[in-house]
């Protein structure tokens, strides 16, 4: 049997991994918005790169109109909004539990998919959602107890462990990342994957070049592009996040189910554990770890 679609997926989430914490480390030192334009300047020069050497044309001008409006709006969706709400969400609640929250792409997937494709639900995608749900809420939330004036009991509130704001952004890249794979695996057919990816990543481009210019954030960008230490964070994160990873999701989806290639990709929250604890000595309890595995567990369950 052929897996090139499943290991695809899979390579997409290791590509992810790395990208999340390369953009986490740029983001705090230079801003979310600068790293967002420079990645795509370096993915965009990367697929010219790549797609003239593999069809001879540095730009999809054989695409078709139908398609480029498809993929064109998952690039704006994808991009520009899903990775600007969760490259602020690094920023603010770290890469490690936005990934984690972003392991609801799956779920929001066939949500979308429902009105986009007419997929139905069905009760073990019911149970799917409940156990990642549960996952997240592992992570997320914390008990904690607090006097309450003029009572002599204690009472026990749930209160969130991450600010809220975060973790919102984080469900916003969700949704967005999960708007993105639909409308691209709508769009794309059978079309090269890397060059269904360039015109992704010119839209979201132009869209980021929009919002620095409207935003007037010409000082801040400068400062970036000058920053040597983050700019070599920005590259790696570019070559393995909107070169390799965005390309290997799209062939992922041609080659397997997208239910089959969102659960793979959703493994991004376990396999960032690691290099969290060594590489940003952050410290992880046993409560999220455990949670990050029901989170993909439940995952799993939805598209069974």
């Amino acid at each position: 049997m052929n897996y090139f679609g499943e290991i695809a997926a899979l390579l997409t989430a290791v590509f992810w991994t790395v990208t999340s914490m390369a953009f986490e480390s740029a983001g705090k030192k230079v801003g979310s918005l600068s790293v967002n334009l420079i990645r795509l300047i370096i993915a965009f020069g990367i697929y010219a790169i790549y797609t003239q050497i593999t069809r001879g044309m540095w730009f999809p001008f054989d695409a078709g109109t139908e398609r480029w409006l498809w993929l064109a709006l998952s690039g704006i969706v994808g991009f520009l909004i899903g990775d600007l709400l969760l490259f602020q969400a690094f920023v603010v609640i770290g890469a490690r539990v936005s990934m984690l929250v972003m392991a609801m792409t799956p779920p929001f997937t066939a949500f979308i998919s429902y009105f986009v494709l007419d997929e139905v639900l069905s009760a073990m995608n019911w149970v799917g959602m409940v156990v990642t749900l549960t996952g997240i809420s592992m992570v997320i939330l914390k008990r904690g107890n607090k006097s309450i004036v003029g009572e002599e009991k204690i009472r026990r509130k749930l209160s969130s462990a991450y600010p809220v704001y975060g973790v919102l952004l984080a469900l916003g890249g969700a949704l967005g990342q999960a708007s993105g794979l639909v409308l691209s695996k709508k769009g794309m057919g059978d079309y090269d994957a890397f060059a269904a990816s360039q015109i992704r990543v010119f839209t979201g481009l132009i869209g980021f070049t929009i919002l620095v210019i409207f935003m007037k954030r010409y000082r801040r960008l400068w400062s970036a592009v000058t920053d040597l230490s983050a700019m070599k964070r920005i590259g790696l994160g570019s070559f393995f996040g909107p070169f390799l990873g965005v390309a290997f999701s799209l062939l992922s989806i041609q080659h397997t189910k997208a239910g089959v290639a969102a659960t793979i990709m959703a493994i991004v929250p376990v396999m960032i554990i690691p290099p969290a604890i060594l590489i940003f000595k952050e410290k992880v309890n046993t409560k999220e770890v455990v949670g990050a595995f029901i989170t993909v567990a439940g995952v799993g369950i939805f598209f069974l």
